[in-house]
């Protein structure tokens, strides 16, 4: 946390240190300036990407439904639910899927813990390497908003920081299977990284469903248009 007694330049570089980065958080400045942050990759590509989970009830349907899909995706894990589920993200890895780290909680980064951070994403990077037997490749912080203490936490935990370029907005408790697939499909392009959910940690309850029911269609979308949908680790990622 920033310290009042602090004198005002400092507090307000310390400030502008955290905060700073989360201007990576809108979409048109992030397609522009930051190609790689905003999940561009190669064009003939689709990355599909899942947030928020392990999670018991819903998780194991989504690897049923990428298996009768033969889809693989990346999942960025939280490191609290995995603690809690190993078994889940070894079966995750074990169906080919890759595992991402997606921070220790799910919290909103309104003061600078940059020691915190750095503790949270080493140790949920631990578990990620113990479920997927290798060290994991991938950030996306929580909400998707980067900060200057996160951005530092992952570069020493020797993971990329990415976030998307579309989107189904399935958190929502109005989200449906057809909205998540308009919503992606409205700026889905070759190259792009999706991001949906397979938990409802932090969405409205059953909101999972949403994105559960649109994959199919979406899977679909982009075999019509020629292009592949696989994990980061295959999508050939911007530098």
């Amino acid at each position: 946390m920033v310290n009042a007694r602090l004198p005002l330049g400092v507090a307000g570089a310390v400030a502008a240190w955290h905060i700073g980065p989360a201007a990576t958080w809108l979409p048109g400045a992030r397609a522009a300036l930051w190609p790689g942050l905003d999940g561009r990759g190669d064009p003939s590509h689709v990355a599909l990407t899942f947030d928020d989970g392990p999670d018991p009830e819903s998780t194991p349907q989504f690897l049923r439904a990428l298996d009768a899909l033969s889809v693989r995706a990346t999942f960025f894990v939280l490191g609290g639910r995995l603690a809690r589920r190993p078994a889940l993200g070894r079966l995750i890895a074990a169906e080919g899927h890759e595992l991402a780290v997606h921070g220790w909680r799910h919290d909103r980064p309104w003061w600078p813990h940059p020691l915190r951070d750095a503790r949270d994403l080493a140790r949920t990077a631990d578990l990620v390497a113990e479920a997927a037997g290798r060290r994991p490749l991938w950030y996306r912080p929580a909400y998707g908003v980067l900060t200057g203490g996160r951005w530092a936490a992952a570069r020493a935990a020797g993971l990329r920081t990415v976030l998307w370029s579309a989107w189904g907005r399935d958190w929502t408790a109005g989200a449906t299977a057809r909205s998540v697939h308009a919503e992606v499909a409205r700026t889905l392009r070759g190259g792009a990284t999706v991001l949906l959910h397979d938990s409802d940690v932090v969405s409205a309850p059953g909101a999972w469903r949403s994105a559960l029911g649109a994959l199919p269609g979406l899977v679909e979308d982009c075999r019509r248009r020629g292009l592949q949908v696989g994990p980061l680790v295959d999508h050939g990622l911007i530098e």
